[in-house]
């Protein structure tokens, strides 16, 4: 929900140093992620150029290796994206080729295409938003993710819904199971486990703030 900071460590190792705002970059930013390889700085749920509103919906990105150039012209690769469903950009992952985006309703896959566009963005998967920035893992070419209409999904060049016998357990509070807190959301993060293959996430149950499931 603030600026975006830059980290100039000293060469030596001196601790003292101070993370300094980029200068021209957005006042208001969800969070952020570097595109590779073609190395644009990209910001999520972010004010639009020219105004200080905070929009949870837009994506901005500097120009191509510059963290200062984010007004769009002919002359650099700066621009910005508007989501046309959601409320909230929830997360978003570096994985084959693009970057995905989750809104708190859908999927989007935001790909480098070059000027004058920079990013094409398209909705790839709709009612399977994200529950929280942590929720998603990136494994064997896939995502995986908690989605915030409730249950698990994985993103493999379609969405598919995962079958999950636990789903009732985790997402609902019934006598004296204790679901999932759904006040603190943005606690709940996922792994991958490569020795065993396997996706876990980790969550608060309802009552709870801090994860203990």
């Amino acid at each position: 929900g603030g600026e975006s900071f830059e980290w100039n460590s000293n060469p030596t190792g001196a601790t003292d140093t101070r993370a300094s705002i980029i200068t021209n970059a957005p006042t208001a930013s969800a969070f952020s992620l570097v595109s590779t390889p073609d190395r644009h700085l990209c910001v999520f749920g972010v004010n639009p150029q020219g105004s200080t509103t905070f929009d949870r919906t837009t994506i901005r990105f500097a120009s191509q290796e510059s963290l200062t150039e984010w007004d769009a012209a002919i002359t650099n690769t700066a621009g910005s994206q508007k989501l046309g469903t959601g409320t909230n950009i929830e997360a978003a992952k570096k994985g084959r080729g693009q970057i995905y985006v989750w809104t708190d309703v859908d999927l989007y896959g935001m790909q480098f295409v070059g000027p004058p566009f920079t990013f094409s963005v398209r909705q790839v998967g709709t009612n399977c938003g994200c529950i929280g920035p942590k929720a998603v893992s990136y494994a064997n070419g896939a995502v995986w993710w908690m989605s915030a209409e409730g249950g698990f999904f994985v993103f493999d060049g379609t969405v598919k819904s995962l079958p999950c016998l636990v789903e009732d357990f985790v997402f609902t509070t019934d006598g004296n199971n204790l679901g999932l807190n759904f006040g603190a959301t943005e606690t709940i993060a996922a792994g991958y486990n490569s020795l065993y293959d396997e996706v876990m996430w980790f969550y608060p149950k309802s009552g709870s703030t801090q994860i203990d499931r």
